[in-house]
C-alpha cells in the first residue's frame, strides 16, 4: 500500500510524466493520445484510492521546500481539497476522450500542444486543490492562469489572440494587484499563512482590517468571475470546445471558487466571517452577479457564449454559499462546485459536438436538431436539468443547501435572488432542447415557416459528432444523475467541511 503522502504527490506529478510521451508522439495521433488516456486513467485510480484511505483526522503532509522564512511549499489533504481532486480527476480523462474526437472531428491544427498544456493545467490544479498555505496555493494559481493561455490562444487567430490578451490581463492584473496583496496583509496581520481549522486571525484583529483582507480576497481572486471581472471567461469562449470545457467545468473557474472557499473557511473561519462588515456588502455583490449575469445569458444567441454568462451566474452561488458564513451554505457551495462541473462539462461537450457535426453556432439555427441528433440533445436536456436545479440531476442537493443556508441566515433577499435566478435558468437553457425535438415549439419566424423545406432537408443530412465526443458527453451526463441518487461520496466530504456530523470523521 502506497503511504498517502507518497501518493498526494504522485497525484500532483503524474500530469507532468505524459508530458514527454505526448511530445514523443507527435507525429503518432493514437500513441500520443493513448498517453494522455493512460495518464488520466491513473490519476483517476490514484485520487480514488486517495479518498477511500482519507482520514480528516490523520491527514497526509509534505513539505517541499523553504524558500524564505516561513514561506514553504507544502501540501496537506483536506476535505475541499479531496473533493475537488475527485471532481478534477475524473473530469480530465473523460474531457480527453472528448477532445479526440472534437479535435480530430473539426481538424484542429497544435494538438500535441493542445495535450501537452491541458496536462500542465492539470497538475497546477492538483498542486492548488492540495496546497497547505496561501504562497502554495498562489504558486499553482499562477501556473494555471499561464498554462491554461496557449489554450485559449489555440486557433491563432486575432480574435482568439485578443480573448487571450483578455484572459490573461484580467486575471493577472486580479491576482498580482489583489490576491498577492491580501496574501501579504494576511501574513502581517496574523502571521502564518497556513491553512487552519477556524481560520487564522485572533480575537486581536480588527474588523475593518479583516473587512479589506475579504474585499482583496474575493476581487482577487478573478478565476472566480465575481462582477466586475468577469470579461476574460465570455473572452475565452473563442478557445476550442475542449478548452472551454476545461475552463468551466475541470479547471479554471471551479479553482476559483474553490480558493473562495478554502479563503473563507480556513482563513478567516465561520465566525469571523460572520461577524465583518464586507461579508454582508460582497453577498450583494455575488448575488448581484448572480442575476445579472443570468440576464445577460438570456440575450445570448450564440450557445457558448450563453453557457458563458451561465457560468458566470453559477460561480456567484459557490460565492453566496461561502459567505453566507453558515454550515448549510458551506456545505451547498462545496455541492457545487461538484454539480455543475458535471453539468455544465455536459453542455459545452454537446454544444462542441452541435458544431462538428451540424456546424451551428447560433441557437436560432439548433431548431429541429434532436432528430438527427438524439443523444446530444438528450445529454443537453439533462445537464440543464442540472444546472436549473431540478430532479433527476445533482444539481437539486446544492441549491437545497444553499437555500438552506439563506433561512438559517435570514438573508431574504438573497433566498430571492437564487429563486428568480433558477427561473432564468429555465428561460435560457430548456428552449433549446425544446425546439431541437419540437421545432414548431415557441415563437419561429418568418424566414423559418418560409424555409421549413430546406430546413428539414439539411437536418436529414446532419449525423451525431464522432462517437469518442458522444462517449464522453454521455458519461457525464450519467453522471449529473448518479449524482441526485448516490451524492453520498461528495456529500461526506462537503459536510466534513462545514463541520457536520456524518462527514468523515465528522
Amino acid at each position: 500500500m502506497i503511504e498517502q503522502s507518497v501518493l498526494m504527490q504522485l497525484i500532483i506529478i503524474l500530469p507532468l510524466l505524459a508530458i514527454p510521451g505526448i511530445i514523443l508522439f507527435s507525429k503518432w495521433p493514437n500513441l500520443r493520445e493513448a498517453v494522455t488516456l493512460i495518464a488520466g486513467a491513473l490519476l483517476l485510480i490514484a485520487v480514488i484510492v486517495f479518498y477511500q484511505n482519507f482520514d480528516a483526522g490523520q491527514a497526509a503532509y509534505v513539505h517541499w521546500i523553504e524558500l524564505l522564512p516561513g514561506l514553504n511549499i507544502s501540501f496537506r489533504a483536506e476535505p475541499l481539497g479531496v473533493l475537488f481532486s475527485l471532481v478534477a480527476g475524473s473530469l480530465w480523462v473523460v474531457t480527453s476522450i472528448y477532445a479526440i474526437g472534437y479535435m480530430r472531428g473539426h481538424g484542429e491544427v497544435n494538438q500535441t500542444r493542445f495535450y501537452a498544456c491541458f496536462a500542465v493545467a492539470i497538475s497546477a490544479v492538483m498542486g492548488l486543490a492540495f496546497a497547505d498555505n496561501l504562497f502554495t496555493l498562489f504558486i499553482f494559481y499562477e501556473v494555471l492562469t499561464l498554462s491554461t493561455y496557449p489554450l485559449v490562444t489555440h486557433a491563432g487567430s486575432d480574435k482568439a489572440k485578443q480573448g487571450g490578451r483578455t484572459y490573461l490581463s484580467i486575471l493577472l492584473a486580479t491576482s498580482i494587484g489583489f490576491l498577492l496583496l491580501a496574501i501579504v496583509g494576511t501574513w502581517w496581520q496574523a502571521g502564518t499563512l497556513t491553512f487552519t481549522q477556524g481560520g487564522v486571525f485572533d480575537d486581536s484583529t480588527s474588523k475593518f482590517a479583516a473587512s479589506v483582507l475579504l474585499v482583496l480576497f474575493i476581487f482577487g481572486i478573478g478565476k472566480a468571475a465575481i462582477m466586475p471581472f468577469h470579461r476574460w471567461l465570455p473572452a475565452a469562449m473563442v478557445a476550442p470546445t475542449p478548452v472551454s470545457a476545461l475552463l468551466h467545468a475541470v479547471a479554471v473557474v471551479k479553482a476559483g471558487v474553490f480558493t473562495v472557499l478554502k479563503v473563507c473557511v480556513y482563513i478567516f473561519g465561520i465566525d469571523l466571517l460572520r461577524d465583518i462588515p464586507a461579508t454582508q456588502w460582497l453577498l450583494y455583490l455575488a448575488a448581484a452577479s448572480v442575476l445579472l449575469a443570468s440576464l445577460v445569458a438570456m440575450r445570448q444567441d450564440n450557445l457558448k457564449k450563453r453557457l458563458a454568462y451561465s457560468t458566470v451566474s453559477q460561480l456567484g452561488y459557490i460565492t453566496i454559499g461561502a459567505l453566507l458564513a453558515s454550515q448549510a451554505g458551506i456545505l451547498g457551495g462545496a455541492l457545487h462546485i461538484v454539480a455543475h462541473a458535471f453539468g455544465k462539462i455536459t453542455l459545452f461537450f454537446c454544444a462542441g459536438a452541435i458544431m462538428v457535426a451540424a456546424h451551428k453556432t447560433e441557437i436560432s439555427d439548433m431548431r429541429g436538431l434532436g432528430k438527427a441528433m438524439p443523444i446530444t440533445m438528450i445529454a443537453f436536456f439533462i445537464g440543464s436539468l442540472s444546472i436549473i436545479g431540478l430532479p433527476p440531476a445533482g444539481g437539486v442537493w446544492s441549491k437545497w443547501y444553499l437555500l438552506m443556508g439563506t433561512l438559517d441566515t435570514h438573508q431574504w433577499v438573497v433566498m430571492t435572488v437564487l429563486m428568480i435566478s433558477s427561473l432564468l435558468n429555465i428561460a435560457y437553457l430548456l428552449p433549446i432542447p425544446l425546439r431541437a425535438f419540437f421545432p414548431g415549439a415557441g415563437p419561429q419566424g418568418k424566414d423559418f415557416r418560409e424555409n421549413n423545406k430546406i430546413i428539414r432537408l439539411e437536418r436529414a443530412q446532419i449525423k451525431e459528432a464522432p462517437w469518442p465526443s458522444l462517449v464522453a458527453l454521455s458519461l457525464t451526463a450519467l453522471m449529473t444523475m448518479v449524482l441526485f441518487f448516490w451524492p453520498h461520496v461528495f456529500y461526506e466530504l462537503a459536510a466534513s467541511l462545514a463541520g457536520l456530523s456524518g462527514g468523515i470523521n465528522g
